[in-house]
């Protein structure tokens, strides 16, 4: 599989899964910061250690925790709260990405990234019922996230004004779809319809490259990229353009996570100087 990251990089081994002879793959990646190691009972930042690397200018953290069993807080390593974060057992088969969302109709619902479901209410063994804050999350007794002596890594993610946005859009069911305002133009783009099921779609400038061809892929399914013309990345947004269900049935609920190809502004806001 992968086999090394580099400063500049990463190493692929033979893997058919990911280095298939005369096959075309895509990759996403971002990068992290600043290592942390927190000591829960010393720093009295959460109450579950964790091991982590964040970065505040890009709003991203990768957390490893061992799990307790037990409800409590995880420090997330960002200066502001998470708006979406992924979750994932890594030493047990049949354990499902488990998605908190900022938009989600209730802090107890969740999204699993590897299922059609829709958003899974009263789910408080997941996320406890608790927004996180800027500093810490919450995680519940869920056997996904949280299993006593498990092994969980927890991906964060920070919004950012100008480089990364995380909203809902309200259906309309036509092929002239909504817009969804970002304020950037968009390198990639996640949706998922959370109010009922359907597949997670997700977009990107690097494949196709072009508005009319963007293609799709499903990362809670093993098929092969399809669905050409279905969403537009555009100056500052981006557009549904189709009517079907996975991302424009009518007065459906979506979330969506998108990141710019060019961010207009800083951090902080600041524009960001032509050059």
């Amino acid at each position: 599989g992968l086999t090394a990251f580099g400063s500049d990089g990463f190493s692929l081994g033979t893997s058919n899964g990911i280095n298939r002879n005369n096959t075309t793959y895509v990759s996403w990646n971002w990068k992290a910061g600043t290592s942390f190691t927190n000591d829960a009972s010393s720093t009295s930042i959460g109450s579950i250690d964790s091991v982590g690397s964040a970065s505040d200018v890009s709003g991203f953290s990768i957390v490893t925790t061992t799990g307790t069993g037990s409800a409590g807080t995880i420090k997330h390593g960002l200066s502001t709260a998470p708006a979406m974060i992924i979750g994932k057992r890594r030493d047990a088969d049949n354990s499902n990405w488990r998605v908190y969302h900022k938009d989600l109709s209730s802090n107890s619902h969740i999204l699993y990234l590897d299922t059609t479901s829709a958003e899974e209410g009263s789910n408080s063994a997941t996320w406890n019922n608790t927004t996180p804050t800027t500093s810490v999350f919450s995680v519940g007794n869920s056997g996904d996230v949280n299993a006593s002596g498990a092994t969980i890594v927890f991906y964060c993610f920070a919004q950012k004004q100008g480089y990364s946005k995380f909203g809902t859009y309200l259906a309309n069911g036509n092929a002239d779809g909504p817009f969804v305002y970002t304020g950037f133009k968009p390198a990639w783009v996640l949706c998922k319809k959370s109010s009922a099921t359907g597949d997670w779609e997700l977009y990107d400038n690097k494949r196709n490259g072009f508005n009319g061809g963007n293609v799709k892929v499903i990362p809670n399914a093993n098929d092969a990229e399809t669905g050409v013309g279905r969403l537009s990345l555009l100056s500052n947004g981006f557009k549904i353009t189709t009517s079907s269900g996975n991302l424009n049935t009518n007065a459906a609920t979506y979330i969506y996570m998108a990141f710019a190809e060019s961010p207009f502004v800083t951090s902080t806001g600041i524009p960001t100087p032509a050059r």
